[in-house]
């Protein structure tokens, strides 16, 4: 069994960022993380660099664009004709973020030599980690500290579940292929009402 100074449960903007400055005061230290992007690779990041602020950020600043040079340029004394919306190449421009950055954090985890433990920790007794990997496998390490940053997810009302159709939490809401036309966003935090913003820019009501 593997044992470590620090073993930090969750890769998210809390988790990531602990595991590098414990690394950086010379603990050895152990990251678990369980997220997976669409395509199935496992990614550091959390949330927050997956599906939340930083590809919010990213449509945010699209739709900006789309949406100054319809509404913005006039008074400036410019006119332009014919703008289209590419949503998937928009799409694909806030994907290559998120790449970039969250493989800028493995490079981190390299750099401070980090250990990242892909799969879900469970805390046992003695300051057991067990890591249950996506294959089934599992493993035991131990850590002298343990940091808990499991970050949190989207809540379904149990009068509106959600269905990934009509229905849909913020991360299904960051990847749609075309704009709705109508849409209502029940939430008024931060990615809510970002991901309001996005769309109205772009067209929805």
């Amino acid at each position: 069994m593997d044992r470590f100074d620090v073993v930090v449960i969750g890769g998210g903007p809390g988790g990531y960022v602990a595991a590098i400055r414990c690394a950086q005061l010379g603990l050895l230290t152990a990251c678990v993380d369980d997220w997976r992007t669409q395509e199935g690779k496992p990614a550091l990041g959390g949330t927050c660099l997956n599906v939340g602020c930083i590809p919010s950020k990213a449509m945010l600043d699209s739709s900006h664009f789309y949406h100054h040079t319809h509404h913005g340029l006039a008074a400036h004394g410019i006119t332009v004709k014919g703008v289209q919306l590419d949503i998937a190449a928009m799409q694909a421009r806030k994907e290559k973020i998120v790449r970039t950055l969250t493989g800028g954090i493995e490079t981190l985890f390299l750099k401070h030599k980090i250990t990242w433990l892909q799969g879900q920790g469970r805390l046992l007794k003695k300051n057991q980690v067990e890591i249950l990997h996506h294959g089934g496998e599992k493993m035991l390490v131990e850590g002298k500290n343990i940091i808990i940053a499991t970050g949190s997810t989207p809540t379904p009302l149990p009068d509106a579940p959600f269905d990934g159709e009509r229905i849909v939490d913020s991360s299904v809401a960051l990847a749609f292929g075309e704009v709705p036309k109508q849409m209502a966003v029940i939430g008024g935090g931060v990615i809510a009402l970002e991901l309001g913003s996005v769309w109205r820019r772009l067209g929805a009501e």
